[in-house]
């Protein structure tokens, strides 16, 4: 397989956007705007930035930083699509997660920060129907956290070692949230 050529990422901001939907969904003010920018942040480190299109492990078409919605096969995307794309798919991605598991609004940031990461990655629908999903609507929070590291790491039934390194970081970033608390 190809090695996709990551380039070092510039930096990404949260958009309006991205912070009006979380306090929307029930994020405090307080902590909508750190919370939305450790979410882009985190997103962006484990995505990558690839301003043209390209095929990720599993073949899906892909742009900019792991978005797979209207990507044009050999199109190259400018900083300033790659920074827009980014924000609005994580709202895409995240808005159905918050409705979902209506609590998560509730905890710590990196709580939901690892959550919406794990969503941006699967797909809404993959996480609205996970186990994870599951043990947080449940109340269940430890064990939502530590389900994280366990699941959603192999593509086509490969493992994957980024995956993998990614979920036992989310999941190490909730366990955080829960222990420092809201």
């Amino acid at each position: 397989m190809m090695r996709i050529p990551y380039k070092e990422s510039p930096g990404v901001t949260a958009s309006l956007a991205v912070i009006a939907m979380l306090t929307f969904y029930g994020v405090s003010q307080d902590t909508a705007q750190e919370t939305a920018q450790q979410a882009i942040t985190t997103v962006e480190q484990y995505e990558g930035y690839v301003p043209e299109a390209y095929r990720d492990p599993v073949g899906i078409w892909t742009k900019c930083f792991g978005d797979t919605t209207n990507v044009t096969p050999g199109a190259k995307y400018t900083f300033a699509e790659c920074s827009k794309s980014l924000n609005d798919h994580f709202i895409e991605t995240s808005a159905p997660v918050m409705r979902c598991v209506p609590d998560l609004a509730h905890q710590n940031p990196r709580v939901i920060v690892a959550m919406l990461d794990m969503a941006y990655n699967i797909g809404p629908g993959a996480f609205c129907k996970s186990s994870v999903a599951r043990y947080a609507n449940a109340g269940e929070w430890t064990a939502a956290c530590k389900r994280i590291s366990e699941i959603y790491k192999t593509a086509k039934g490969e493992p994957l070692p980024g995956l993998e390194v990614r979920r036992n970081a989310e999941s190490e970033l909730c366990l955080q949230g829960l222990r420092e608390g809201k």
